[in-house]
């Protein structure tokens, strides 16, 4: 799944509503501006460490994937040689 642009699609629409609230509210515009700057950059930290912990958790995801597709693999092949294992001991009887 594509995370690539969640920090900075969060920052913008968080920018957004800062500016709506802000104009609404008639603060001047140095209170915007720098409320504005603390919001982007407060939802832009949020959304890199939001995109990382749902990379972190694909990953484990995958991980825990792949091991099961192994212990499958495994789970297989030991059985083939048993049954050969069987014939052999078999056979060694009859000589």
């Amino acid at each position: 799944m594509k995370r690539k642009n969640l920090p900075l699609l969060l920052m913008l629409i968080a920018g957004a509503v800062t500016c709506v609230i802000t104009l609404i509210r008639q603060y001047t515009m140095l209170e915007r501006l720098s409320l504005l700057l603390g919001v982007m950059l407060l939802f832009c930290l949020l959304g890199y460490i939001l995109k990382w912990t749902l990379d972190r958790f694909e990953t484990q995801i995958e991980k825990k994937l792949q091991e099961e597709g192994e212990v499958i693999e495994k789970e297989t092949d030991e059985e083939n040689p048993t049954r050969e294992g069987a014939q052999d001991v078999s056979e060694g009887k009859d000589a």
